[in-house]
Order: C-alpha cells, then structure tokens, then sequence
C-alpha cells in the first residue's frame, strides 16, 4: 500500500502548486505572522509507523491547535468519561475564541477543541499529571520518535503577549468552578503546548494511535475503542472550528487543525495524514491543507463514509 499512496501525494503536491488562492498566516500571533503561504508539505503514515511524503514535509512548524487532540486523548486515558461532565461534545457554531457561549451554558464548553474546551481538558490533565505540557510532548515524542521534538519558547511568549481573550474564557470559567489551577499557570501550560514544534512526519505518526483504535506505537494501550471512537467523531464533527460541516462534507475524515497550518486527520484501520501549508481561511483553517485532503480522499475512495 506504501508504494500506491506516493505516487497520490506527488500528484497532488504538484495541483497544490499551481493554487491560486493560499490564504493569509495567522496575523493575530505575531509570530506566525511571517509564515510563507507557499510552503507545503504532506505526510501518510502507516499503522506500523512507516511514513513517507511530499515537498516539506520533515520541516518543523508550529503545531498550535492541531496539540488539542493529544491532549484530550492523555486527560480522556486517565479521567474516563468523568471529563466529559466539564466539556461538551457538540460543535460550537462559533469563532474558536468565542465567549458567547459560555454565559448560556454555565461555563461548560461545546467541545474539547474550541479554545475555552482545551483550557479545560489541559486545566483536567494538569490536575492529573502535574504537568499538562510535558506529558503532552513526552507523548508526542514517544509516539512520534523524535525525542527532539520541544517547544518553542518564542512563540510560547509571543501568545501569551496577545493571550487575553484566552485569560478572559479561563477567568469566566473559573467563575463557575469549571476551572481550578490558578489562571497564569493554566495559561503557562496551554501557551506551552499550542508552541510545540513538530514536522508532519512527526505528527502522522505521532497520530497513529487513533487509527489503531486506541493502541501506541509500542504496542500498549492507551484509550478503549471506544475511546479511540470518541475523540475521532468529535475531530469530525468540531476539529475544524466552525467549518467542520463543510470538511466533512469535502473530506470525509476526522481531522483536526490549527493555525500554524497543520491538519492532521486518521482513516481508521489504514493510515494517517498531516499535510502543512500556513496561509489560513477566514475560519482558521490551512487552504491549501484542506484542498490537498479534500484531492487525498476523492483519488484513493477513502473516507469513513
């Protein structure tokens, strides 16, 4: 099967070249702000960790919101169902950094992957851990094998510089006891996991445990399958902010995005993908990312519909 992907991904690293639209980096963190639209790169790891792919797809970059999902699988591995009393599972309808919400529904978040549901899924795994970010790029390095992989401080600071909205959602929240670390160390461990830098290799294989139904990479067990069941449908049905109807409707795959670029999505039992191109849609989400995606499932028929 290896040798039948590449030749899909040069294909279509070579329709994404010729691209007219590429969108605009994320101007509102200052730095990703110099993030080159051009840039591609993409990624498909196997489920015994071979990878391979197209144009630059060993480059780190920042990962940003696409650290939401390992985040949510470590807190979901030890808390149980017990976490989902403190964040929803239902799309949001609403901007990433929407307050709107959480005065109607007392505090609990639509979904894990809108900025105020990961405020608490890493208030949960901090609680657990003592460590929500180390755990998290311990993990991603286990998985990944590339135990270089690090934040990166600089744009650490830089977010927590122009951090006050998600100062503001962790304040409200707290308001209602939903949040219980002090504020400035919630907000330290968040801006520490959105700076992780990784390459798409890296992050394919790191998601690997998604499409073997909760197994690592060295064999163990980290969610059910049940689990494993959860955090793919919630990646499809609000991975992608408030554009998740429309990825579904083009790609077919749970995916989760950020605005560093990246998308990483799973077809369970197969393989896994993160394509990396920093020019952002209106909504936040990767243009040409979601373009190559959308080529990916209509070439190779798959899709979990």
């Amino acid at each position: 099967m290896m040798h039948s992907f590449l030749p899909v991904l040069e294909r279509i690293a070579e329709e994404i070249e010729g691209l007219a639209v590429r969108g605009r980096p994320a101007d509102y963190i200052p730095a990703l702000a110099a993030g080159d639209p051009r840039s591609f790169g993409m990624a498909v790891a196997e489920l015994d960790g071979a990878v391979y792919g197209v144009g630059e797809w060993q480059r780190p970059f920042s990962t940003q919101s696409v650290t939401k999902v390992f985040g949510l699988a470590l807190a979901l591995a030890r808390e149980g169902d017990a976490l989902w009393e403190h964040v929803g599972r239902e799309p949001s309808g609403n901007p990433f950094n929407s307050l709107v919400q959480l005065e109607y529904e007392r505090g609990v978040p639509r979904n894990p992957f809108i900025n105020a549901g990961a405020l608490v899924v890493t208030d949960r795994l901090h609680r657990l851990t003592g460590d929500a970010s180390g755990s998290l790029r311990d993990f991603l390095r286990a998985e990944s094998g590339n135990h270089d992989l690090d934040f990166d401080r600089d744009v650490a600071a830089s977010e927590g510089e122009h951090g006050d909205r998600n100062a503001a959602l962790a304040h409200f929240m707290a308001s209602y006891g939903n949040i219980t670390t002090p504020v400035p160390t919630l907000l330290r461990e968040y801006f520490r996991q959105c700076s992780v830098e990784a390459s798409c290799a890296d992050l394919a294989v790191a998601t690997g445990f998604l499409a073997r139904h909760g197994v690592r990479a060295d064999g163990s067990r980290l969610l059910t399958r049940s689990q494993a069941k959860q955090i793919n449908a919630v990646m499809l049905t609000c991975g992608t902010y408030d554009a998740a109807g429309d990825f579904a409707y083009r790609v077919g795959l749970p995916g989760k995005s950020g605005v560093g670029g990246a998308i990483i999505a799973v077809v369970p039992g197969r393989c896994t993908l993160c394509v990396w191109s920093p020019g952002l849609d209106e909504r936040g989400n990767s243009v040409a990312g979601v373009a190559a995606l959308d080529r990916f499932t209509t070439i190779t028929g798959l899709s979990v519909f």
